[in-house]
């Protein structure tokens, strides 16, 4: 068995949730989200808990088991507390900015790099070098984070670009330069 997936799940007040096979609709104070799991999977709900249960022991249902709790974790977590992820932009000029629904990046490009996070997540710009980027779904906010990174990934000689607040760049010592 999975140390993960046999894990009960417990379910706070306030949130409800409907199996209706293999999909999932999860009820909350921050909103509503569903997600369709696989057929090998059994999901149940006694009281204030979610079992996950798997019938066999082939190695595709043993790597679903675990997964497939952490998914439902992370759809409870999500209704009730939601998840966020913090950016710093690092490097001279480099700002973000908010114009309307649209995050706006100046990182040094020739242009200003204008992307939009959908209806789903709230993006935050506290500061013109943080960005903070919040929502339900743990998936679509990792996501978005990650492409905002990619703009401007951060580079080691001299930590440029844009990075997860929690995030250490391995820096690089450089051309040493030849004396003579």
């Amino acid at each position: 068995m999975s140390r993960i997936g046999r894990m009960p799940i417990s379910i706070p007040d306030g949130v409800s949730i409907n199996i209706d096979g293999n999909s999932v609709l999860v009820k909350g104070p921050k909103g509503t989200l569903a997600k369709e799991f696989s057929p090998l999977i059994t999901i149940s709900q006694e009281d204030s808990k979610l079992n996950v249960c798997r019938s066999g022991d082939s190695p595709q249902e043993r790597s679903l088991h675990g997964l497939t709790r952490a998914l439902l974790a992370n759809m409870v977590v999500g209704v009730t507390k939601g998840f966020e992820k913090k950016l710093i932009l690092v490097g001279v000029g480099y700002r973000a900015a908010m114009q309307g629904a649209k995050l706006v990046l100046t990182v040094g490009k020739s242009h200003p790099v204008e992307m939009d996070p959908g209806q789903d997540l709230a993006v935050v710009v506290p500061q013109p070098n943080s960005i903070v980027i919040s929502g339900i779904d743990k998936e679509k906010v990792g996501a978005f984070a990650a492409q905002v990174r990619e703009v401007r990934p951060p580079e080691p000689y001299k930590g440029k670009g844009i990075k997860y607040a929690d995030e250490t760049i391995k820096r690089k010592a450089g051309k040493a330069g030849v004396k003579k």
